[in-house]
């Protein structure tokens, strides 16, 4: 009886073991990947803080512009409309899907292709090329764009070791019984390889 019990309790002793062994482990894959997903959280700020920037610089411009000059309409209408629209697309950071970021990416290309009509545009008219605030205003988006371009670059570079982290075998199961789910990333468009500028506006 007694050596029953004895090989009973070391029965339970080695599944004690086990199972602590599989939390400690447990444990630790988590551990790793709670940085690996902070970090993308943090690369997401930035991009918001740059689209938000160039956001905050076009009302500016809209109205350096229509005070120069009796401007299209049409071409101010479209800007300020795009940049609403964009403005409107909020993604939360825990849950930056890939069907969410293509809607948040969707709606900035609108207000970039806006705003190049309008870049485009205003080389038309003399007065405007050699208004010095919209030539300021002008400078301060080209920065901007290249921020823009950086920060999506570090983005996708931070979300791509998140998504590998979480796919890995046997990480993914611990990813899939935390429900870690994929980040989305930003996709390159045609001439993307180049953060944009004035000229370049000008060129398409």
């Amino acid at each position: 009886m007694k050596k029953g019990c004895l090989i009973g309790a070391g029965i339970l002793g080695v599944v004690i073991v086990f199972l602590l062994i599989i939390v400690g482990w447990g444990v630790s894959k988590y551990n790793a990947l709670i940085p690996l997903e902070q970090d993308v959280t943090l690369k997401w700020s930035n991009v918001e803080t740059s689209y938000q920037r160039r956001a905050d610089l076009i009302p500016g411009l809209v109205a350096t512009v229509k005070k120069a000059t009796n401007y299209e309409q049409e071409t101010l209408t479209q800007v300020i409309e795009a940049r609403a629209k964009a403005t409107s697309v909020q993604i939360d950071p825990t849950n930056l899907t890939p069907e969410k970021l293509s809607e948040f990416q969707n709606a900035q290309n609108g207000l970039s292709s806006a705003l190049g009509r309008l870049l485009v545009s205003v080389e038309r008219y003399p007065d405007l090329k050699a208004n010095e605030s919209i030539l300021a205003l002008q400078n301060q988006l080209e920065g901007t764009e290249n921020r823009i371009k950086i920060d999506r670059d570090n983005f996708n570079q931070s979300a791509t070791a998140y998504n590998t982290a979480i796919k890995v075998f046997p990480t993914n199961t611990i990813a899939n019984f935390l429900n870690f789910k994929e980040k989305g990333l930003f996709k390159a468009e045609a001439g993307a390889e180049k953060a944009p500028n004035v000229d370049d506006l000008l060129n398409k």
